[in-house]
């Protein structure tokens, strides 16, 4: 079953058995939907590095950079345009704005190239200085981009072998580059295993400080739990940033990172209400 495929069957069963999820987790049903059979066609090609990748590592470097990356731009527009189409017909302002971001793109008026690596690299002043311009919603605009290169990276990565980054521990993915987006405290040691918001790798992280901002102070990390489930959601006081965070004692759970994600929403919800934002 294409990848796709697997992930709108994970949303769709999610939202029968919580039917509270379905308002806010229909566009990635609709999202896997249109993907679906065209994991390999996003424009995007990524070539692993030449040098060894053991060196790369010990420097500090993710395997993969955006200058390793190839686009061709007719098949990356037609891709986004296809994400473009699902959030038209799932927003609620009539896809105006969607419509500028669209026609920007093929007159090149907004730069496919700087977004793609903008959002790659999280850098937020070619996504902002673009939204200005198009009068859209940020976010927005990082969705549409950020999806293709999930699907591109996350195929690549799986061909990685973790052993590769077995001693990477640093707070960003080994890799690609991208922050975590989910982490893991894993066995009675509570072993910290964060999980990428890009190619979805795992690695093992066990400062004991915010991966974001690297705030060690005891006194403004804190976190919160709603009911008895196996999350939590732990926040830095000094960026205000936060990481949800599943409890594993009996070892590692084994759930997928993005369904992980998708199926704890609500808590991002809360953490939102209370003034907190995803960390990056």
């Amino acid at each position: 079953m294409p990848r796709a495929a697997e992930k709108k069957a994970f949303v769709d069963t999610l939202c029968r058995e919580n039917p509270e999820y379905t308002e806010v987790l229909a566009i990635f049903s609709e999202l896997y939907a249109a993907i679906e059979g065209k994991e390999g066609e996003t424009g995007l090609t990524v070539t692993l590095p030449e040098s060894p990748a053991a060196d790369r590592l010990r420097d500090g470097v993710p395997l993969i950079s955006f200058d390793a990356i190839a686009v061709d731009r007719e098949k990356a527009l037609a891709f986004i345009g296809t994400v473009i189409d699902v959030m038209q017909r799932m927003g609620n302002d009539g896809g105006e704005s969607l419509e500028r971001l669209r026609a920007a793109l093929a007159e090149g008026e907004a730069d496919l190239l700087a977004l793609l690596r903008g959002v790659l690299a999280h850098e937020r002043r070619v996504i902002l200085e673009t939204a200005l311009a198009v009068r859209i919603d940020p976010g927005l605009v990082e969705f549409a981009f950020h999806t293709p290169l999930r699907v591109a990276l996350e195929q690549v990565a799986e061909g990685v072998d973790p052993g590769l980054y077995a001693g990477w521990n640093k707070h960003f993915c080994p890799v690609c580059g991208s922050p975590a987006a989910m982490a893991e405290l894993v066995g009675d040691e509570g072993e910290r295993h964060l999980s990428c918001s890009t190619c979805f790798s795992r690695w093992t992280y066990n400062q004991p400080n915010c991966p974001f901002c690297g705030n060690d102070d005891p006194e403004q990390l804190t976190h919160f739990t709603t009911g008895e489930g196996p999350h939590r959601v732990d926040i830095c006081l000094a960026c205000s940033q936060y990481l949800k965070t599943r409890l594993s004692p009996t070892g590692s759970a084994g759930v997928p990172p993005e369904q992980d994600d998708l199926a704890t929403v609500l808590l991002d919800l809360l953490a939102a209400q209370e003034g907190y934002r995803r960390g990056r």
